[in-house]
């Protein structure tokens, strides 16, 4: 085991646990949510969210990699085809 900044990981650990910076990292690809590095100290909105400017150099590094390795593979949820034609609904008068 190893410490990458502000948690303990193993080799396969820091690039698969969820809440980590490369976890945080590909979820922000894949879900169109634009580049900001940060993780979570355990899992994912259940735990201690660290932001970038308390990141280390090598979590900032997982994070980035996961951002490209994700954008590489070009793997985006998709938001089907009425997502982005939706309106609301016009106020019906009673």
């Amino acid at each position: 085991m190893s410490k990458i900044g502000n948690y303990v990981v193993g080799l396969e650990e820091s690039k698969t646990r969820h809440g980590g910076p490369y976890d945080r990292g590909t979820a922000d690809s894949y879900y169109g949510r634009g580049h900001n590095p940060h993780y979570y100290k355990g899992g994912t909105g259940t735990s201690a969210k660290i932001e970038h400017k308390d990141m280390t150099v090598e979590e900032i590094k997982l994070y980035d990699d996961g951002y490209e390795d994700n954008d590489k593979m070009g793997h985006f949820k998709d938001w089907g085809d009425d997502f982005y034609d939706y309106t609301e609904p016009d106020d019906e008068e009673e």
